[in-house]
């Protein structure tokens, strides 16, 4: 008999970046999240959100979704399905997926755990490490800080890295792509990233001077619901072109790969909704021959690229791992090394949180 949830409890932690991802976005949030079960079973997950929305997703989970799950037993595709349609009304995707992945997590931390393996030995690894790039928020760094990050990464053994593009003057962005790429050198992988920041006119013009560089992919050019221009870039790029990171339901990344408009997807765990649907994502872009390379959050991401079939890449935020961030009450459940990301087996998830309502860390070494 499977056992019933009897409790969901939540603490909002925020943590100070090392590196700030700009003026506006000098923290992280995270709401750490612990289930019960009527027999004694207890499950730890969170949701996850850089800026916005943190206290929202909060009072998601304890007002709506706590009182809701009471009852229901513990099953994690039964109850993301159940919470789906529960939320729906105030959202198909967005903070009600960040705030349903809260729970999603806690109840596949439980099942591991409950089997005395990690959430990789539960889905089954297939493989014992997968590649990372190092990536960086980096747009606002000047060329010698960036040219020092790429150098950081290189000596760290990693074969591909991603910075940031979308400068207001192309030449400044052409500057700084060359820069990289003269250190990275022919056989490292170079992506970039422009966050939105630029109409379909742009990308393309911005394309023909910067595709000579050698682009592994083009990261989100585009406004990530305009699914109409992606589109017609993807028909007319001569770089992959890649995009995920706010895209929140199986149904807009269907509409996506169906489409032709994307190369590589990039499902962020926590914005979908967690481990339940970024399986069902994942199997929708394995049946279209669509690539995946998750979001952030290397600490679940790379746990759940062990799983996968095929390789993926797992993006490394320089300095900006839970660890690194000091929220983690015990060790990491990965570790990467010479640009590897190995799972390290701990039960579960292989997450707990600190106890305190806010954290800070001491800044990073110039």
């Amino acid at each position: 008999m499977t056992a019933k949830i009897i409790g969901l409890q939540t603490r909002l932690l925020t943590a100070k970046l090392r590196r700030n991802w700009g003026v506006d976005v000098p923290e992280n949030h995270v709401i750490a999240t612990e289930i019960q079960t009527d027999d004694g079973g207890i499950g730890h997950g969170f949701s996850w959100t850089p800026t916005i929305g943190p206290t929202a997703v909060q009072a998601l989970l304890e007002d709506d979704i706590a009182p809701f799950i009471l009852g229901l037993e513990a099953t994690p595709e039964v109850v993301w399905d159940k919470l789906w349609l529960r939320l729906h009304e105030a959202g198909g995707g967005g903070l009600t997926t960040i705030a349903i992945a809260g729970v999603d997590l806690a109840l596949w931390d439980l099942l591991a755990r409950q089997a005395q393996t990690s959430v990789t030995g539960l889905l089954g690894q297939r493989q014992q490490s997968v590649p990372v790039y190092g990536s960086g928020v980096n747009l606002h760094y000047s060329l010698d800080d960036l040219i020092a990050q790429t150098e950081r990464w290189v000596a760290e053994g990693k074969t591909a890295v991603k910075i940031k593009v979308g400068k207001p003057d192309i030449t400044e962005d052409i500057e700084r792509v060359e820069a990289v790429r003269t250190i990275l050198g022919p056989h490292r992988e170079l992506m970039i990233d422009a966050n939105q920041r630029w109409d379909l006119p742009t990308t393309l013009r911005a394309l023909d001077q910067l595709a000579e560089y050698g682009l592994e992919w083009l990261e989100e050019p585009l406004r990530a619901d305009d699914l109409s221009a992606y589109k017609r870039l993807r028909r007319h790029s001569p770089v992959p072109i890649a995009l995920g990171e706010n895209v929140h339901t199986i149904y807009r990344f269907r509409d996506f790969i169906e489409a032709d408009a994307v190369d590589i997807i990039q499902p962020n765990i926590v914005r979908v909704g967690g481990i339940t649907p970024f399986r069902r994502i994942v199997e929708l872009a394995r049946t279209h021959s669509v690539a995946v390379a998750p979001h952030l959050l290397p600490e679940l991401s790379g746990q759940l690229a062990a799983t996968l079939a095929e390789t993926v890449w797992v993006e490394d935020v320089e300095d900006a791992s839970f660890e690194q961030l000091g929220i983690l009450a015990g060790p990491s459940p990965i570790s990467i090394r010479s640009g590897r990301l190995s799972v390290t087996g701990q039960p579960g998830l292989g997450m707990s949180f600190t106890p305190q309502q806010s954290t800070t860390t001491a800044p990073a070494a110039p």
